[in-house]
């Protein structure tokens, strides 16, 4: 059985890490780990390649990752930080000759259709992106090339987000509340990705300390945390102060599950 490649193509929140116009010891760290573009995966089994999310930044880490081909895009949700960079799939029609296939809600697939409506007019402009929409249900697994997905809906404040379990491993960025429903489709997972915006307390993100807690109860082997602000400290210092199994993603950082 082949294994999951999952890379950690960006970790950090909707404004990216650097921040704009922000001198603290974070966005002026020479760390690369430091370092983070908004965050989204891509996750390889086999000959199968998919996106986790399309942010403003899809374009360069792509390139930074030479991810050369892929199979299709999953969505979370669509908040502009997670879609942003859809236009950028039409490097993939030129060279791959077809239509990018696209899994979101329905809800989802309204807010693509509204943000990039040139893709969907009947009368279409030369060049722009081609795409083809299947809809995804909480709950009910679905499966592109050698991967399967089981899609599960968290919270994020009032938004529901979908997170995905995909064999032994889970990605779920953008949350803060998981009901039990979802903790026991992934109890004692191998891996878990998981959203922890800063230590501070946040209205639609989990802290550090919810998110370790969370993390402890669904009992995952190892977890490594994303979505992460600039106000969470420095990636060094953080990593020596989480428990044993507990670790901060970084951009570019892969994992075989």
């Amino acid at each position: 059985m082949s294994r999951l490649q999952v890379t950690l193509t960006g970790t950090g929140t909707s404004q990216g890490v650097p921040m704009i116009a922000c001198n603290c010891e974070v966005c002026t760290s020479s760390d690369p780990r430091d370092k983070r573009l908004r965050t989204a995966a891509v996750i390889s089994k086999g000959n199968t390649t998919i996106a986790i999310d399309a942010g403003p930044d899809f374009r360069q880490q792509m390139l930074q990752n030479q991810i050369n081909s892929l199979d299709a895009i999953v969505f979370t949700h669509e908040h502009k930080d997670h879609l942003a960079g859809l236009d950028d799939v039409r490097a993939y029609n030129y060279h791959q000759s077809e239509a990018m296939p696209l899994f979101a809600s329905l809800r989802v697939q309204e807010a693509i259709k509204r943000e990039f409506a040139y893709v969907f007019e009947n009368s279409k402009y030369p060049g722009i992106p081609q795409v083809e929409l299947h809809e995804i249900h909480p709950f009910s697994s679905f499966s592109i090339g050698e991967i399967d997905l089981l899609p599960l809906e968290v919270k994020h404040m009032f938004m529901p987000v979908m997170g995905f379990r995909i064999d032994q491993f889970a990605y779920i960025t953008d949350a803060n509340f998981i009901s039990d429903e979802v903790v026991e489709k992934l109890r004692g997972i191998d891996v878990l990705v998981l959203n922890a915006l800063r230590k501070e307390k946040h209205p639609s993100h989990f802290t550090l300390d919810e998110a370790i807690g969370m993390a402890q109860k669904i009992a995952a082997k190892k977890t490594y945390f994303i979505h992460l602000s600039h106000q969470m400290g420095k990636h060094e210092k953080v990593s020596s102060e989480l428990p044993e199994g507990f670790f901060l993603g970084y951009d570019g950082l892969t994992l075989s599950v």
